[in-house]
């Protein structure tokens, strides 16, 4: 059997992905390239199920949490591109920010932890409104 390079790539993304997957499931925190893995299998195999590009990008977004990932790669991680086949052919896909944020984890050693957007107060509470 010959592979194209293309193909070799693929099949190696796709090794990558499986074990990003095992790692996850096991509750291991993935690093940078496990979770490029991990999202760029999913924009592959979305397409070869017959998902359009749109639905690819939206189930590949939220694919991982912040909880899924060691410290820092959420920000490292600011964009994922995949060269896809699509039936109506080979498209470039970009996921920008493609690990999901946690909004019920809260960092609460963060300096701003306790202020909203506005900076306003709940009168009642004392708290955030």
């Amino acid at each position: 059997m010959e592979l194209t390079p293309q193909d070799k790539d693929k099949l190696l993304l796709f090794t990558a992905g499986l074990l990003a997957e095992r790692r996850k499931d096991r509750g291991v925190k993935l690093n940078y390239p496990e979770a490029v893995a991990l999202i760029s299998c999913a924009i592959l195999e979305g397409a070869r199920d017959g998902q359009s590009p749109e639905e690819v990008i939206s189930a590949s977004r939220n694919l991982l949490s912040r909880d899924d990932v060691m410290e820092g790669i959420a920000e490292m991680l600011t964009e994922v591109k995949v060269e896809v086949t699509f039936p109506d052919g080979v498209r470039l896909i970009c996921v920008p920010s493609p690990i999901a944020s946690n909004p019920s984890t809260s960092d609460s050693g963060t300096s701003d932890s306790g202020t909203s957007d506005s900076g306003a107060l709940d009168p009642g509470t004392g708290q955030p409104g």
